[in-house]
């Protein structure tokens, strides 16, 4: 008996939510106050965070047409796939499983477990298994991962039932976050020409590129609903909706949510904190809402977390199917209708990352990693037949992904050239997928394209 095939179930609110929830999370929450730390001025700061969603919002203009040209769970798998070789849609996909989604649930637990800890340090203190507090926080971290892995491994309906709550919470708390802070904290402006001095020169072009390496991880799913396109109905048109309102609703949220912590914290202050939020909230109402603040912020970064565990499972998924991937990952639960096995699979990957790595090394890895294949993708828009009109593409649907293919290579090179280690790392863990492909191709019929 054949597996049954992924369900169109989702329309344009779950859709969205998917979107804003998978670009909300550990990187907003906790990227700032190592941003201030290189950049040493909060206005050019905040100009970053502005070009970081222009940059998305071009990248979401591409992707809508991607995902509706191609309506199938997988994103960037199946855009490469189809529009360039199986190959490079492979590898895409092989980078996802190892870094591009397993990475984040591992960055959104940790980040919960940054919050929680300056919420309640007590739970963090009791040290049989070690002299600090760093098993404690990581145990958490996994538990988390555990928890949601089984809530997703129930089903699409009840996983985007979840995602649709925990989505509206958090960005609840941050327009409150944003409006209570700015209208009644105790802050002040006077932070935002408290600056050092920051060199334009090439070491500090530099810095402004892994600054804006950083910012693109926390702006990442901006993508987000196309690799759930074999469940959208009528994707055509939801599809790019989503892309588009859930991307404008973020950049506010962002630029909003960083001027308070600025009016919150002067640059020396917020300089290299991670759980930014709690100590911004402190310091503009007390402790107490340090603590409540920081407690609401662990429990948003679930949102995060949640929508990450939706998605990555339909990329391994669409890989097997193709013949490209374990082929017990594609199995689909007949009673819940989602594949199981992959989404336990991605759970055991986020767990061993979590165990093994710090915050700052997830961060520049995945940022890294993340930024490659979506440059191919998005060029790709240019390769889409039927989307030209007397054989020129229009101006805004030529703009936007030429845009975004020349300002991100350019983002990756600076990258690279500040933290050559990381970066390498990333471009060999790419690598590493061509003899797996051709491996995995060898046990197969080889690859379909769909």
């Amino acid at each position: 008996m054949m597996p049954p095939d992924l369900q169109r179930k989702l329309g344009l609110f779950p859709l969205t939510n998917i979107v804003i929830a998978n670009m909300i999370g550990a990187g907003i929450f906790t990227t700032s106050g190592l941003l201030i730390a290189d950049l040493v001025d909060p206005i050019l700061m905040i100009v970053l965070w502005i070009a970081g969603g222009f940059i998305a919002f071009c990248g979401a203009i591409a992707y809508g047409r991607l995902g509706a040209a191609f309506p199938q769970a997988g994103g960037e798998y199946v855009f490469l796939s189809n529009l360039y070789h199986p190959l490079l849609g492979f590898l895409s996909g092989w980078t996802s499983f190892v870094v591009g989604f397993s990475a984040p649930i591992a960055a959104s637990s940790i980040g919960f477990s940054e919050y929680l800890n300056r919420a309640f340090p007590f739970l963090f203190q009791w040290t049989f298994l070690a002299d600090d507090s760093l098993v404690p926080a990581r145990t958490f971290a996994v538990l988390v991962i555990i928890l949601f892995t089984a809530i997703h491994m129930r089903g699409i309906d009840t996983g985007a039932r979840v995602q649709n709550y925990l989505t509206v919470l958090k960005v609840g708390l941050i327009v409150v976050l944003i409006l209570g802070g700015l209208s009644f904290g105790d802050g002040d402006y006077g932070h935002l020409s408290d600056h050092g001095e920051f060199s334009f020169g090439f070491g500090g072009w530099k810095t402004i590129g892994l600054s804006l390496m950083w910012i693109m991880f926390a702006y990442s799913g901006w993508n987000a609903s196309t690799y759930v396109g074999a469940e959208v109905r009528n994707p055509e048109k939801i599809l790019p909706r989503s892309l588009l309102v859930g991307t404008a609703i973020v950049i506010l949220l962002y630029v909003g949510l960083n001027v308070t912590f600025i009016y919150a914290l002067s640059p020396g202050e917020m300089s290299g904190v991670i759980s930014v939020g709690g100590l911004a909230m402190g310091a503009l109402f007390g402790s107490s809402m340090e603590t409540l603040s920081s407690v609401l912020i662990s429990f948003a970064l679930f949102s995060s977390l949640s929508a990450f565990i939706i998605l990555g499972p339909r990329v391994y998924y669409a890989m097997a199917r193709d013949g490209v991937f374990f082929k017990s990952v594609a199995y689909v639960h007949p009673k819940y209708e989602v594949p199981t096995r992959s989404i336990a699979l991605q759970g055991v990957i986020a767990a061993v990352m979590v165990l093994s790595g710090t915050f700052d090394q997830i961060l520049t890895f995945m940022g890294f990693s993340l930024g490659i294949f979506p440059l191919f993708a998005v060029f790709g828009v240019f390769r889409l037949k039927g989307r030209v009109e007397n054989g020129r593409m229009s101006v805004p649907g030529r703009f936007a992904p030429a845009f975004y293919v020349l300002i991100s290579l350019s983002i990756l090179i600076l990258a690279y050239l500040e933290r050559p280690l990381e970066s390498s790392i990333a471009l060999g863990t790419v690598v590493v997928g061509v003899p797996l492909y051709y491996l995995l191709k060898q046990r197969s019929n080889g690859p379909k394209t769909t």
